[in-house]
């Protein structure tokens, strides 16, 4: 069993101890504020930063203790983060959907749920948590299950980052017309990191789509081969949560350091 498939057995296992009834979850859905538009704030000339409130990974353990998640989502709003990424997933990542609700309460920017997003019920609970972008991983979805789940998303106005690792994943991803592509360096069934998949597959992406890299981005140096590859955004966890200062860890990302 890979390491993929490990953590989407754990997500379906926790998802079936706290699905509630789906009148219950469209009722909630009902009393939050409509989404925010995610891919306006993922647009525009200058890198776009998605800023991650990330306790532990697979591949690293752990990262940080993070008590106060929507401190550390307002320190990201205030250094210029265009989104704040929130995981929910529990056992690898030691996130929570309370994590979600926390950063809602604070923050006024886009929120990207991110999880492993197997289940319809999961659309509906990010958006009565008051997720506007939500997550859908290529290598983790069929073809039938990645279009069907975008068009929950869609239906629900939340945006959708869809995740790749390789071409064939790129070619499958782009067949829905998305209008948000992630490149993820890191391969999540081996968790091993390849910075060339930036520049492999991001100019494959349609320029008009918000083309955004992901994983392994620690540097300046990083960020610079990200946007030359074509990234217009970057989502970036560790080095901030690490750095002991996020909001100075950004500003050198972005070379305003």
């Amino acid at each position: 069993m890979s390491v993929l498939d490990s953590i989407i057995e754990g997500v379906r296992e926790d998802l079936a101890k706290r699905r509630k009834p789906l009148a219950q979850i469209h009722e909630e859905m009902s009393e939050v504020a409509p989404a925010l538009d995610a891919h306006a704030a993922l647009t525009g000339l200058d890198m776009k930063v998605i800023a991650e409130v990330k306790r532990s990974s697979p591949s690293k353990g752990a990262l940080s203790a993070i008590a106060d998640p929507a401190a550390l989502a307002e320190q990201y709003q205030r250094a210029g983060a265009s989104v704040i990424s929130v995981l929910t997933e529990e056992r690898r990542f030691k996130g929570s959907l309370a994590d979600l609700d926390a950063v809602r309460s604070r923050v006024n920017i886009p929120i990207l749920r991110k999880d492993f997003m197997v289940d319809e019920y999961q659309f509906f609970e990010a958006r009565a948590h008051g997720a506007d972008l939500i997550l859908l991983i290529v290598a983790a979805l069929s073809k039938s299950q990645l279009k069907d789940f975008f068009d929950i998303a869609t239906e629900l106005k939340m945006a959708a980052l869809i995740e790749v690792h390789t071409a064939d994943e790129l070619e499958r991803a782009l067949e829905i017309d998305p209008m948000i592509v992630g490149v993820n360096s890191r391969n999540l069934k081996t968790l091993e990191v390849d910075p060339a998949a930036f520049a492999d597959l991001i100019p494959r992406i349609p320029s008009n789509l918000i083309r955004v890299a992901e994983s392994g981005i620690s540097s300046r140096r990083d960020v610079e081969f990200a946007q030359n590859s074509g990234a217009g955004a970057i989502l970036v966890g560790e080095a901030l949560v690490t750095s002991g200062d996020p909001d100075l860890a950004m500003r050198t990302l972005l070379g305003r350091g």
